[in-house]
């Protein structure tokens, strides 16, 4: 598992009495981008100035940082222990997917026990819904239960409160409304873990017919770092049946080998496949844009749970509980079916010899 010269994963990050501005991470220090390239852009206190200049910036800049850091840099380096991270983006729009066959099949199984688990569009379309970009935070923010109607006539905290381990990935490339987004790499800067906070007693009674809203609202956290898709190892995509749509067909290898691991309270009691899902996030962005909807640097989609077909391999724990009737057994004798408060969600990734910043997130 690496932060070494082939991962690069940007963030932004403060020492005590500056301002935030954008670095790359390197083993366990920050390369200052800003002194090390002597360019201003990284004195930003997002990555949003430098996502906008497109594939080519990317491909230079991190060939541009290799170098510096082949040629050793030690005086831009500075330990992670003297730094505070920031979230790296400022976030524009947030597209939550539902892309696992695995874990709509499972989802389905427990709200629709008696009929089809997969609504008849699942496999035609990359479902999925508008979420709030104004309460995706970083890690390590804690996050407040929230309150709602939980039934009819019946308001108060939430009593269900879950996660969705989830691959999210940043635009860095606008298109203009009505325009074609083009080419996934032409608009992706990069990838990011992400846990979808999720108030399923609020969602069960709201979501009929107009899908998510104050069950899902409250909190997205994800991982400091934005690793590029340069880093990334790609593997072919599921087969899919029916054949997808023409603007849905895929044209290259963009499924990604990630290996992904839920830690509850120091414990691991998930490892979700991401390489198991069923639409690939060009998928994912050719559906989100072929109404004419534009691009903006900044958006975030995300890729929904990741969840496989084992139980030690489901990304949420509505599915690993099945919704809270079968219990995780913790060390010590404790058990869960939902969050409690003091607990802390932890997420890791490793995507071949590269480690994803993990993202972690307390219940106050």
């Amino acid at each position: 598992m690496s932060f070494g010269i082939d991962n690069l994963p940007y963030g932004v990050f403060s020492r005590r009495g500056e301002s935030p501005r954008v670095g790359v991470r390197f083993e366990d220090r920050v390369l200052d981008l800003a002194a090390a390239l002597g360019d201003e852009v990284f004195l930003a206190p997002s990555l949003n100035p430098f996502m906008a200049r497109g594939r080519q910036a990317w491909t230079e800049t991190r060939a541009r940082i290799q170098d510096v850091l082949r040629g050793g840099a030690e005086q831009h380096l500075i330990p992670l222990d003297q730094v505070t991270l920031h979230l790296p983006f400022e976030v524009a729009d947030y597209v939550d997917f539902y892309c696992s066959i695995d874990h709509a099949s499972n989802v389905g199984k427990i709200f629709r026990p008696n009929s089809e688990p997969l609504t008849p569009n699942w496999r035609h379309l990359p479902i999925g819904y508008h979420g709030r970009a104004g309460t995706v935070v970083v890690s390590g923010t804690p996050v407040r239960r929230p309150n709602g109607q939980l039934k009819a006539g019946v308001f108060g905290p939430c009593e269900r409160l879950d996660i969705e381990a989830e691959l999210g990935f940043v635009v860095g490339v606008p298109s203009e409304l009505g325009s074609p987004a083009g080419a996934f790499e032409d608009h992706v800067f990069g990838v990011t873990l992400l846990n979808d906070w999720s108030a399923r007693d609020i969602q069960a009674w709201e979501y009929v017919p107009l899908g998510p809203f104050l069950g899902k609202s409250f909190a997205t956290s994800i991982s400091p770092w934005i690793t590029p898709l340069e880093a990334l190892p790609r593997v072919p995509g599921p087969a899919q049946d029916p054949e997808p749509l023409d603007y849905l067909r895929r044209g290259a290898d963009w499924g990604l080998d990630i290996a992904v691991e839920v830690w509850l309270n120091g414990e691991i009691v998930s490892r979700p496949p991401y390489a198991s899902m069923y639409w690939t996030p060009d998928q994912m962005l050719a559906h989100m844009t072929v109404n004419g909807a534009s691009l903006r640097t900044g958006d975030l989609f995300a890729s929904g749970t990741i969840s496989g077909p084992e139980r030690e391999e489901r990304g949420s724990l509505i599915e690993l509980t099945w919704n809270g009737t079968d219990p995780i057994k913790l060390a010590g004798g404790e058990t869960r079916g939902f969050l409690q408060d003091g607990d802390t969600v932890t997420l890791r990734a490793t995507a071949g010899d590269l480690t994803l910043g993990e993202v972690s997130g307390t219940i106050g």
